[in-house]
């Protein structure tokens, strides 16, 4: 009798870890507190505790999310909501099953004598490229910017700090914590408080798996909510992950990036402050793809709204 419970006891067990969906997903960029929550579900057993098995890979600079998504090679990614209309342009049938942060990070770091975005005419502006497909038709249009006043950023804040006239693309827990360090006062405009609509940090799957494994999204979208919960409250788990994957990263960018996601609001903040977290709503999504077409970035789509599901964000809330 006993070697049968024991063996009934060890099939239980089998069954158990065999029930753990196996989940890859992957970041835009090198670990950083941005991705805090993520890989906090990991560290604390919050996607265990829902059933998944969770690996976390990088993106960087080489890696397409889209194509990367599309191949197979990740169950989810870390999007954009630009990213996600323009890939059903280009014929990639991707929706966004969430948004983690409720305002896009994207911003612009400038020097003291620039108190709001309306005084950028005049400065040099450094733009990346991806900058010029997403926030600067917006920015130009609203304020009546020249593209002659802009120069490619190439990620070095040499020559902002060599030039007061410049304003250069930024990121809140990035580029104004690498200038506080090197003495320089700047001021930071996150574009989200200005108008600019879409939400960042989304969690972005094939429409294909959503259809055919809605609890498995439904589990992680859930899993991951409440993982971001955990990591604004108590970093360090995720933390130690993130340092892991990335040893370039340090324990003070790592609490200055937290320190500015919690004073900004990005994850509770919005419309997630009444509706719960991972919210996101049509007016909004509207609000983007006519941006996207009036800027010339985008063709109308027969339907934008295969960009993004609501269907796992209905009444949930991150314990």
């Amino acid at each position: 009798m006993k070697s049968a419970l024991t063996a009934l006891t060890l099939a239980a067990a089998a069954l158990a870890a065999h029930a753990q969906d196996k989940v890859t997903f992957l970041t835009s960029w090198y670990a950083q507190a941005e991705h805090g929550g993520y890989y906090q579900a990991v560290a604390t057993g919050l996607y265990k505790k829902h059933g998944l098995d969770v690996t976390i890979k990088m993106g960087g600079p080489q890696v397409n999310l889209m194509q990367v998504l599309a191949a197979g090679q990740a169950d989810f990614v870390m999007g954009k909501d630009f990213q996600v209309l323009s890939g059903l342009e280009q014929g990639i049938p991707s929706t966004t099953v969430a948004a983690v942060f409720q305002k896009d990070p994207q911003g612009m770091m400038t020097h003291p004598d620039v108190k709001s975005l309306a005084d950028l005419g005049g400065k040099t502006i450094l733009v990346a490229s991806s900058g010029r497909t997403s926030w600067w038709p917006w920015l130009s249009k609203k304020y009546g910017l020249k593209d002659e006043q802009t120069r490619p950023y190439a990620f070095n804040l040499q020559p902002f700090f060599a030039d007061a006239n410049i304003a250069q693309q930024g990121f809140p827990g990035s580029e104004p914590f690498t200038a506080e360090q090197q003495g320089h006062k700047v001021n930071f405009f996150l574009f989200a408080d200005d108008g600019y609509p879409p939400y960042g940090n989304t969690i972005v799957a094939m429409q294909k798996t959503v259809k055919e494994k809605p609890d498995m999204v439904q589990r992680f979208v859930k899993a991951t909510l409440e993982g971001w919960k955990s990591y604004l409250a108590n970093p360090a788990p995720g933390n130690e992950l993130i340092k892991k994957d990335n040893p370039k990263m340090d324990d003070a960018t790592l609490a200055y990036g937290v320190k500015q996601m919690n004073a900004l609001h990005f994850f509770d903040g919005g419309d997630a402050a009444k509706l719960g977290p991972g919210v996101m709503t049509d007016a909004r999504w509207k609000q983007t793809y006519e941006l996207m077409v009036s800027s010339g970035l985008l063709k109308p789509l027969p339907d934008y709204r295969q960009a993004y599901t609501l269907d796992f964000i209905k009444g949930l809330k991150a314990q």
